[in-house]
């Protein structure tokens, strides 16, 4: 019987990421399949957040090549059925308390622009879809609350509403579980995991926690501005992290 072929949502060859007059990133290559959880790991200064930020192209690269969903980053004719299909949570976020935005807006933008039909149809399908999408994460209490008044704990969950209001098929994180509690830290895991197996996501996230690596991920890349090790949880953290 012949095996399976792997679906990779994302390739990465050869990347370099120059920043100023040195290397930051230097020929990054590593592919992340569908259901796939990958953590970034590495000491501060390795070049994480920029290899993230290149794939993303927020930064520019000046070697090598990104293909997300089976397309070149450099072809613009896809770009935005692409970019549809990422998702991508930062380290940091903070709403302006100036902007009167509610958790039932905020997750209506994740839903995109109108699509070719008439604006009653799409404003029912994008009502929908912002409502089940705040109750797959129990958020519908807070569905009228203005986003400046939620807790960290609340708003990482509001941005996995944001994430999960349209059909995506990759998640990247910055370290985006930071600044949430111990219990705050491992619902946000645990939805991790529930999504994954429930949409199918690949997930790429940086992160500095090694155990929730070590008991969540199920691929690990080292990175001190070139892979030192790719592998399983077990593998890197025993030749990198002991």
């Amino acid at each position: 019987m012949d095996t399976p072929v792997k679906e990779y949502l994302l390739e990465v060859e050869n990347l370099s990421v120059r920043r100023g007059d040195r290397w930051v990133v230097e020929n990054v290559s590593f592919t992340l399949a569908a259901n796939t959880n990958m953590a970034i790991i590495g000491p501060n200064g390795a070049g994480k957040s920029s290899l993230i930020q290149a794939i993303l192209g927020i930064i520019p690269y000046q070697q090598g090549r990104v293909t997300l969903l089976g397309y070149g980053m450099s072809c613009r004719r896809t770009l935005p059925y692409v970019r549809q299909q990422v998702a991508y949570l930062p380290q940091n976020f903070q709403c302006d308390p100036r902007i009167p935005i509610t958790v039932a807006e905020f997750v209506g933008l994740g839903w995109g622009q109108p699509r070719w039909q008439w604006p009653w149809q799409y404003q029912r399908q994008r009502d929908r879809a912002i409502w089940e999408s705040l109750q797959r994460l129990n958020l519908e209490h807070l569905a009228a609350q203005p986003m400046s008044s939620l807790s960290g704990g609340e708003t990482k969950r509001v941005l996995l509403a944001y994430c999960l209001v349209q059909p995506r098929r990759l998640l990247i994180l910055d370290e985006a579980a930071a600044g949430l509690d111990c219990q705050g830290e491992q619902q946000f895991y645990d939805l991790l995991q529930i999504l994954k197996v429930s949409e199918g996501w690949g997930i790429l996230q940086i992160s500095h926690h090694l155990e929730r690596v070590r008991a969540t991920c199920d691929q690990v890349l080292y990175l001190d501005r070139s892979v030192q090790g790719l592998g399983t949880p077990e593998w890197v953290l025993q030749q990198f992290a002991a």
